[in-house]
């Protein structure tokens, strides 16, 4: 009776630990089966990060396209970088056309484009307008009702927030012009020592 009675015990010893064993293999294996389609993405988008704030709009009607121009800082000044979006009634679909930049610098063209955080919409991403002056925006856009092209103009730019280009420069440079003094000085200053030196 005692004899069997061990026999039992180590046959269940025997099975548990088997079973322990095998949890680990068995739990890989299960999660290794798992599709990766129910993986849970915590990556957010770059419009939730930095949304497009439009602060003031402006009309333009490019033949049959009529446009809403926005502006993510108003007013507008030289230097200081901005968003432009473009939203034309009934979509950007089936759509395509070109930009063009009139201002004090000249024209300057490109192809309209989605916003690359207003993906509904054409636009430029931190773009800024160089000078002060009158400028201008030109569309010519092609799409199922044909060709249109209008023009947003007397776009006046200000001058640039803050103290003048040649002064923020003039101020950025002395501390390089300090350390260039210093080192001049300290070179006059041992050059006598050194001819010494070298004499012996």
């Amino acid at each position: 009776m005692g004899m069997a009675h061990l026999i039992r015990t180590g046959v269940a010893l025997a099975l548990a630990s088997t079973c322990v064993a095998a949890f680990p293999a068995a739990s890989a294996s299960a999660l290794s089966s798992v599709p990766a389609s129910v993986s849970v993405s915590v990556s957010v988008s770059a419009e939730e990060y930095e949304p497009v704030r439009v602060v003031h709009t402006e009309r333009v009607q490019a033949g049959p396209y009529a446009i809403t121009v926005g502006f993510s800082t108003w007013p507008l000044r030289a230097l200081r970088s901005l968003d432009f979006s473009f939203a034309v009634d009934g979509g950007i679909a089936g759509k395509k056309g070109t930009l063009t930049i009139t201002g004090p610098l000249g024209d300057e063209s490109e192809p309209l484009a989605r916003h690359p955080r207003k993906r509904d919409v054409w636009g430029l991403d931190i773009r800024a307008l160089m000078a002060e002056g009158d400028w201008g925006l030109r569309f010519e856009i092609d799409g199922p009702q044909g060709r249109g092209t209008g023009e947003l103009t007397h776009l006046a730019v200000l001058e640039q927030p803050g103290p003048p280009l040649g002064l923020s420069w003039s101020i950025s440079t002395l501390p390089l012009l300090g350390v260039v003094a210093f080192v001049t000085v300290a070179w006059r200053r041992n050059r006598p020592l050194l001819r010494v030196r070298a004499a012996c």
